[in-house]
């Protein structure tokens, strides 16, 4: 156990195990494995500015110390939510005082980048260009859509992932042993169960699991044999949200049981299974999200009105929370389950998808593009659909992708009544 002067003193240990190199750093091999994008950049000097983006505790900011680090570059951090213009203007002179002086570069590394506003990311737009500074950003939040253009245009995006169970274990499991920075000096023993239920519960989040898995330590008391035994009960009540009562693969099963139930129209089934994951612990926010991607992914055209209420549903359940939030969301399982079937919009993704990536190097017809030469390459002019009275027939896709369909609308619901206006000449069954 912590003393009193410990606990008041103590750096927590989610930062005390923050890892300092690469060969320590958890998770994203998508990111940080050797010949990734980002290994070359580094190995040869070039990176640049970036923006890292994904779920908290995912190693976000403790990627952009690293870096910084190995570069031997001087490196600034800041929180957008205390920052201001002033701030990013002192960074910048003593950026440039630094280059000229000593030769070295430095990297700006910005929290929660997304909360800077216009100004704030102007102010250091010209020093970005010019190599003055570099910008590491972290951000929760996709940076296409919460952050300035001009900044996003000048910076190379990164997404990160929830780690996986077996990261966070293997993270903890180092935490316990640790003498110097974790817990290795406490005579400590964790249960096998308990590290798996704090990997579960952190929801891919290591800065979350280690903080209750420090909590679980601090507040246990020494048995009879001076040792402090973490059961799976204790790392239950040490963690910040409602237990589970089922394991997890009956968590999986359950959520499985609900997602297969909205598609096989079954009300009673959806209902069940969804008040089972609630009644154990699951956070409803959980169902409501499910319940938005089956909305297109099994109703889809057939009946778009169910997006628009499951949306509904997640928004209301956000702002109202439990109970009352529940009976929105009852409403909207009710509705995607009696809804009409469609899964059109599901294989029309697919498809998509698969010859965007296989035929990735096919060139925008001509008269498609931004700025189209003289030469129409045999396309012809671009016709202005609404010279035509809305819609005129023009090709679209590139040459060899021209004849390819991907939406076809199925016979159910309001989609049978739904004719494809680049095929209204056509009969509906012959698509």
């Amino acid at each position: 156990m912590y003393n009193t002067l410990e606990m008041e003193t103590r750096i927590p240990l989610a930062e005390r195990m923050r890892p300092k190199s690469f060969e320590d750093f958890v998770g994203q091999e998508h990111i940080v494995g050797k010949d990734t994008l980002l290994y070359r950049a580094i190995k040869y000097g070039t990176l640049g500015s970036c923006i890292f983006f994904g779920p908290p505790g995912t190693g976000k900011t403790t990627l952009g110390n690293i870096i910084a680090k190995t570069l031997r570059a001087n490196y600034i951090k800041l929180n957008a939510v205390t920052s201001g213009v002033a701030d990013a203007k002192a960074v910048i002179e003593r950026a440039k005082t630094d280059k000229a002086m000593l030769g070295k570069d430095t990297y700006l590394i910005l929290d929660e980048c997304h909360r800077w506003n216009k100004a704030q990311s102007d102010c250091v737009l010209e020093a970005i260009e010019n190599g003055d500074i570099y910008l590491i950003g972290t951000t929760t939040e996709n940076p296409y859509t919460s952050m300035t253009r001009a900044i996003v245009s000048r910076c190379r995006i990164f997404e990160f992932k929830p780690l996986t169970s077996n990261n966070i274990v293997s993270a903890l499991k180092k935490a316990t042993l640790d003498k110097e920075n974790g817990l290795g000096n406490l005579n400590v023993k964790i249960d096998e169960e308990a590290f798996e239920y704090l990997a579960f519960a952190s929801a891919g989040d290591l800065r979350n699991a280690l903080n209750s898995l420090e909590l679980a330590v601090m507040t246990t008391p020494a048995g009879k044999d001076k040792m402090i035994h973490i059961t799976k009960l204790i790392a239950e009540q040490s963690t910040d949200r409602k237990a589970l009562s089922i394991d997890e693969n009956m968590y999986y099963d359950i959520l499985s049981a609900f997602c297969k139930s909205l598609r096989g129209s079954d009300v009673e089934g959806a209902l069940f299974y969804s008040q089972k994951l609630i009644n154990a612990g699951c956070d409803p926010m959980i169902i409501a999200r499910r319940l938005v991607a089956h909305s297109s992914e099994d109703v889809g055209m057939a009946d778009s009105n169910a997006l628009l209420l499951s949306t509904s549903a997640m928004y209301a359940l956000e702002k109202m929370g439990v109970p009352e939030g529940l009976i929105p969301l009852s409403h909207a399982i009710i509705y995607v389950c009696e809804a009409e079937k469609s899964n059109s919009v599901i294989t029309a993704l697919n498809m998509a998808r698969e010859d965007a990536l296989n035929y990735s190097e096919n060139k925008v017809p001509n008269h498609l593009k931004n700025h189209p030469s003289t030469n129409y390459d045999g396309h012809g002019k671009y016709k202005y659909p609404h010279d035509f009275g809305g819609y005129v027939e023009q090709q679209y896709m590139p040459d060899s992708l021209k004849e390819r369909i991907y939406y076809k609308p199925s016979k159910n619901g309001k989609e049978k009544n739904l004719i494809r206006k680049k095929f209204k000449n056509k009969i509906q069954g012959d698509l």
